[in-house]
Formats: structure tokens, sequence, C-alpha cells
């Protein structure tokens, strides 16, 4: 039987433990769990992602439930186009969004043509596949597979629909203090494209910079639990994969 004292250590030990955790999560790194296919095929519905806190500074959105604890970022640095990042959308402040970045403070984009355009010149891209197939929500979609390179050589994945993509936008000029983020899903995404619901974001809604993949697996296949579907379920390809 547990004498006081021995409850007394319990309850400190159960307390520095908690302030240990929420030091770390909001300081070093926090796991995410990617709920939706707006960043197909690199990222997947199912994927969890280590996210470091430290890459970009820190903002009251660093800290659970974002805290008014100070103004602006601390120990801030530049994000660089083509980081996948997770953020605050602007909407309400508090729903955590990934995308990757594409446009910096002054940037002008736009899509003509089916083309993506940063500062009146042309992303170059080149087809990787005319036929691969992703989710877009439940259904599963036909897409365009490319590589795209940024100004800076940063290149990664991004897919279109093979017919009805998004073929021409309005110019958006990204404000000071501000970012502009698209899906890699492109035709499957709420992004900076949006400027009713996400817009663009202001740099103290930056939480971090997304790493690597920890660990990932399949729900429509069936809940880790279910320890006889793991071969089926748990894609072990994908466990310590770095976000590119």
């Amino acid at each position: 039987m547990l004498n006081k004292n021995s409850i007394i250590e319990n309850i400190k030990t159960l307390f520095y433990a908690l302030i240990i955790a929420i030091i770390i999560r909001s300081l070093l790194i926090q796991p995410f769990y990617i709920p939706s296919s707006s960043m197909e095929p690199n990222l997947l519905v199912g994927d969890r992602i280590f996210v470091t806190k430290y890459s970009y500074g820190y903002s009251k959105h660093s800290f659970p439930f974002s805290p008014p604890l100070f103004q602006g970022r601390l120990i801030s640095n530049e994000p660089k186009r083509g980081d996948v990042v997770v953020f605050k959308t602007p909407a309400d402040n508090r729903t955590d969004y990934i995308k990757r970045l594409i446009g910096l403070p002054g940037d002008e984009i736009q899509f003509i043509d089916s083309n993506l355009y940063l500062n009146n010149a042309e992303i170059i891209r080149s087809k990787i596949s005319n036929d691969d197939k992703i989710f877009c929500g439940s259904n599963n979609i036909k897409v365009l597979t490319f590589e795209e390179t940024l100004i800076n050589g940063k290149k990664y994945i991004a897919v279109y629909l093979d017919k009805n993509t998004l073929e021409n936008s309005d110019k958006f000029i990204v404000p000071q203090d501000h970012y502009f983020f698209l899906g890699d899903n492109r035709d499957c995404s709420k992004d900076s494209r949006f400027l009713s619901s996400v817009g663009y974001v202001h740099k103290d809604n930056l939480v971090g910079k997304a790493q690597f993949i920890f660990f990932s697996s399949d729900k429509s296949v069936g809940s880790i639990f279910a320890f006889w579907k793991w071969k089926k379920s748990l894609r072990f390809n994908r466990f310590f994969k770095k976000i590119s």
C-alpha cells in the first residue's frame, strides 16, 4: 500500500515528466499526423512525421494552445522556398496545415496555361509519368506526375489532374512578412490560392519544418491494433523516410 509520501513523489514525477515533454514539444521537435491527401504523393494519409520547432524560431504558436506569451518571433530564421512547413491556418489561428512553401514576401505567383510561374518566370518541370493514381479524399484519381525545380534549385514531386486541372489563376503578390503555400497534390489542396480560408500566411503562424516520416500506416486496411493485418497496413518502406 502506498503511503502519503510515495503518492506525492509519484505526482511530482508525473509533473516533471509533463514539463519535460512540453519543453521538448515546444522548443525541439513535435510529432504530427497527416490526415488528408493534399500533399500526395510525398505525404500520405496515415503518415506520422516529426517537425522541428527550432528551424524558423519561435512564436506563440510554438506552444500548446498558442498562449499570448510574447509578440512576434524569437530567434527567427527565414524559411526557404520548397520547405515543407506546418503552420496555423490564418482562418482560425488554431488548425495545423502542412504545405510546401512556394512564395516569399514580395514574390509574384500565377498559374498560366496550367504552368506555375514565380516572379514572371516559369517553374521548370519535367514529366515523370502520365498515368499515376493518387487519392483526393476518398477518390482514387488519375494524375500527371512532374518533378518541379524552384529558382533556388529545390526539387520535389508535384501532381496535376490529367483533365480539368487548374489552367489559369489571378496573380498572387505575397505581402511583407507573409508566405505563399501550395499542396503537392495541386488539384486537391486547400492552400494559399484560397484567400478566404488560407491565403497568405504570416510568419508568426509558422510552427516548424517537416523533416522525416517516423511511422506510416494505411488505415483503410485496418487499425494498427489489428496486428494480424500489419503486413498490409504498415508501410515499412516509409519508416524514417526524409521529407524532401
